[in-house]
């Protein structure tokens, strides 16, 4: 065999050995990470929509506040405009909708008519406020057959006002419930064209002092206030103090007590962690301070409001911003929390396969020369027996062509030695049998050959 011959035998023999044991390998760390993931989630979209009421619990201004704060974190905040919480319920419950989250009034909506959505947490309370023109009044009893502007049919102020006027049976005829936009509401009862009106929104709204201090209009006073949040568990009472409106003209003139839905955060099932975390966080900086009825640190909280808390608002209003948010930038955390579960394979496979790869290829390569061990052991019992010359020459003749053999195995050159090796114990081996054969005594240079394994 020639020179070149031989080299390409070896790295052939080479080739075939290296994917041998790098094969199976291979396969099973592929295995590995196609498991691993299967379970990670992909990289949170750069994009949410969120369904929006305009004219309902200062939703509007919340969602220019959020959306400032999630652009700073790469992520654009879509505004779905709509005309209350009803619709926005109805848009998150629909999959093609392509909405994923909603500001929404607590009671709006029954949540277990909506399945799928989960609630991140409640953001603030936006009371109920009733106005009306006449005679003092102590609760809605005293509103029967009066013209009341509710609000639009999709609204969850008229959802609120709806279930609160039927518990009192005040909604019944000659009452007028009339489906009246705010403005138009408000302008109405200040003309006196209408009896009362309810509003929910927040208590920094301006136009709350306005009409607060408008002549011949009231503020209704839940003198029963305790009673209605027994009976309706997302709402709260509240009190208005005397002079908070203003000081000076003293409104309003006595304590006012109030009933507050809260307005709350709710979002599909299927939002990505990474984004929900991202959305409370932003919660607690914008409806972290203090307010007229609000206390500084009291929102975001785990409220009542319709629809199950998340498993990752429960998480985060148990232990707080997951700890690579705390200090890393929101893609940055998001990065690293995904590669970390990338290194279950990594060290579970991968490192123990690095190591076991080369003693793989290293036992190919050896297996080729150790099994003619089994013939040197062979021999080497043979010659204890002390054969005839006819035998030893045979038995000669069969060591020359071993060596012949062996002498031509393609082996890389780290690997020599064990070739070598084998050459010096096919010696000692033929030393022994010309010593038989010449007559002398035989007498072992070296302890028999082992069989090598």
């Amino acid at each position: 065999m020639t020179k070149d011959s031989l080299k390409q035998q070896l790295r052939r023999t080479m080739r075939r050995d290296l994917w041998i044991a790098l094969g199976p390998a291979l396969l099973v760390i592929a295995a590995a990470f196609a498991a691993t993931f299967f379970f990670i989630k992909p990289a949170p979209p750069k994009k949410l929509v969120m369904a929006v009421a305009a004219d309902e619990g200062g939703f509007r201004y919340f969602a220019r506040k959020y959306q400032d704060a999630l652009t700073r974190n790469g992520i654009t905040l879509e505004q779905r405009p709509t005309k209350g919480s009803v619709t926005n319920v109805e848009l998150l419950s629909d999959e093609n909708a392509e909405v994923d989250v909603a500001f929404v009034q607590s009671g709006t909506v029954n949540g277990e008519k909506a399945p799928g959505i989960v609630s991140l947490g409640s953001l603030s309370y936006i009371p109920l406020w009733v106005f009306y023109r006449g005679e003092p009044i102590e609760d809605l009893v005293g509103l029967k057959g009066k013209r009341i502007a509710v609000g639009p049919a999709e609204s969850g102020t008229r959802a609120l006002a709806v279930t609160l006027l039927q518990a009192n049976g005040a909604d019944k005829e000659p009452t007028e419930l009339l489906p009246l936009e705010r403005e138009a509401a408000i302008e109405q009862l200040k003309q006196g064209q209408i009896d009362a009106v309810f509003l929910v929104s927040p208590a920094e709204s301006p136009v709350l002092k306005k009409l607060a201090a408008a002549p011949g209009v009231r503020l209704l006073s839940f003198v029963r206030g305790e009673a209605y949040v027994r009976r309706f568990p997302y709402l709260s009472k509240l009190v208005l103090p005397r002079g908070v409106f203003d000081l000076g003209a003293d409104i309003p003139a006595q304590d006012v007590v109030l009933l507050a839905p809260t307005a709350n955060l709710i979002a599909k099932d299927t939002l990505h962690p990474a984004l929900a975390y991202l959305l409370m966080r932003t919660a607690s900086e914008v409806h972290g301070t203090a307010g007229l009825l609000d206390r500084s640190g009291e929102f975001p909280a785990p409220l009542e409001t319709g629809f199950p808390l998340s498993s990752e608002a429960k998480r985060y209003y148990e232990a707080g911003v997951p700890f690579l948010q705390r200090y890393l930038p929101f893609w940055a955390a998001n990065l690293v929390d995904r590669l970390w579960v990338m290194l279950v394979p990594i060290i579970a496979v991968v490192v123990p396969l690095v190591r076991a790869v080369p003693a793989v290829f290293l036992w190919r390569v050896r297996r080729r020369i150790f099994r003619w061990y089994a013939l040197l052991k062979e021999l080497e019992i043979q010659l204890e027996e002390h054969p005839g010359q006819e035998m030893l020459q045979d038995m000669l003749k069969r060591l020359e062509e071993a060596e012949h053999e062996v002498n031509h195995i393609p082996v890389p050159l780290s690997y020599a030695e064990n070739l070598y090796f084998f050459r010096e114990h096919i010696d000692v081996v033929r030393r022994r049998l010309l010593r038989q054969l010449s007559g002398a005594p035989d007498r072992a240079e070296v302890p028999p050959v082992q069989q090598a394994g």
